[in-house]
């Protein structure tokens, strides 16, 4: 008889309330959309597994863990969704571990990640722009996470999509890897905005949000802007708290299935 089961993947996070606000809500939308499959949850950041181990008591298992795991409830079919965003090192690790179980399951089928296609591109710069209405002297600056290597360039095709659709005024950097904050700087320079919201295009409104992008050290983001002379506005929210885009992680995950 089939058991089926789906398993949630995320990053991870030290913050509890953003975690409530867009981890266990994207974990709550799956469950929602698939409620003939029991939830599993895995986070692929052992520092944070242990972090939380150690100052919560709270364990929460790998992607590893989580399909021993699963097998040892006699679970047959597993469906896998990332709350990853790009095509990346990360997710070509859960896919691995995952993949590795091919053989003790009867069906494994892993879902995109949110920015995998230029269809995925066109969806999330709708949304983006509905969230962020901009006026004609304001700007946008998205500070995306960066990877080493990626099968779809999402940062490049959505700041394309961007462009090609009048949305000059919204920019795109990275905080770990090239390029950086500086096409946000050379951006800001060149339109000379009067004001400049500054967002994450990160999943969870964690460390990077908080303190890279609008801390109050002299390297953050905020400050870098602020020193452009911009008045500069930071929205410090993950993209999981958006239910829009959580709807296109359960579209991955239904394609996925089938």
């Amino acid at each position: 008889m089939t058991k089926k089961a789906l398993l949630a993947v995320s990053f991870g996070t030290t913050y509890e309330e953003t975690r409530k606000l867009t981890i266990d809500a994207f974990e709550e939308d799956l469950k929602k959309a698939f409620p003939e499959r029991d939830l599993f949850r895995a986070w692929t950041s052992g520092v944070v597994r242990r972090i939380l181990r150690e100052r919560d008591g709270i364990n929460i298992g790998s992607v590893t863990d989580e399909m021993e795991h699963m097998l040892s409830h006699g679970i047959t079919d597993v469906l896998v969704q990332p709350s990853h965003i790009l095509t990346g090192e990360e997710f070509e690790k859960i896919k691995g571990a995952v993949l590795e179980y091919g053989p003790k399951f009867e069906k494994i089928a892993v879902g995109a990640p949110l920015i995998s296609s230029e269809e995925d591109s066109k969806a999330m710069a709708g949304i983006i722009r509905e969230i962020f209405p901009l006026k004609e002297d304001e700007m946008l600056v998205l500070m995306g996470h960066g990877t080493k290597k990626c099968d779809f360039d999402a940062y490049g095709v959505l700041q394309k999509t961007f462009s090609e659709s009048g949305s000059g005024n919204i920019c795109i950097g990275t905080v770990e890897f090239d390029p950086g904050i500086a096409p946000a700087l050379e951006a800001v320079r060149k339109l000379k905005p009067k004001k400049v919201y500054l967002a994450p295009l990160l999943v969870v409104a964690g460390d990077h949000a908080t303190n890279d992008m609008a801390g109050d050290e002299e390297d953050s983001w905020k400050n870098q802007l602020i020193r452009e002379g911009v008045e500069v506005e930071c929205v410090v929210r993950g993209l999981g708290e958006y239910e829009k885009v959580r709807e296109l992680y359960v579209a991955h995950a239904k394609a996925a299935e089938n």
